[in-house]
């Protein structure tokens, strides 16, 4: 279990770090939260830590993004928000990236909740009353 309250953008670099850490061994990460909670601003601080060397943004619209880290691992950032159906899914072949060994960040994963695999740490953002984040397993 992963719990940390985000207090300012200053502090979420070392909340991503301590974040990766927690699970060493995962590699599928399914990012829960209401709209502007703050999912794509901490993937982009996980990848940051992660020492990716692309421009890291929301893929919306192409549904993927691919990045490479400095010592030649590959990320995969998917954005499901658009999706109108599961078999968009099928159709770009999400199990080459999942069941890949690589890293996986997914935005919106309840819009294929069920092509989720077993093992994905499901995580949720939450934006508090105070405009702090708060980030935990669930």
């Amino acid at each position: 279990m992963f719990k940390a309250e985000i207090k300012s953008l200053s502090e979420i670099n070392h909340i991503a770090a301590r974040f990766i850490h927690a699970y060493p061994a995962d590699r599928i990460f399914a990012f829960y939260g209401d709209m502007g909670a703050g999912k794509t601003t901490f993937i982009k601080a996980l990848c940051e830590e992660m020492l990716v060397l692309d421009n890291v943004t929301s893929p919306t619209f192409a549904l993927i993004n691919e990045y490479k880290t400095e010592i030649g691992s590959t990320i995969f950032h998917f954005d499901f928000y658009r999706i109108k159906s599961l078999s968009e899914a099928y159709d770009f072949g999400y199990e080459d990236y999942f069941y890949s060994g690589d890293y996986c960040f997914i935005e919106w994963p309840e819009l294929i909740e069920s092509l989720l695999p077993s093992i994905a740490v499901k995580v949720m953002i939450r934006e508090l009353e105070d405009g702090k984040r708060m980030i935990e397993s669930i």
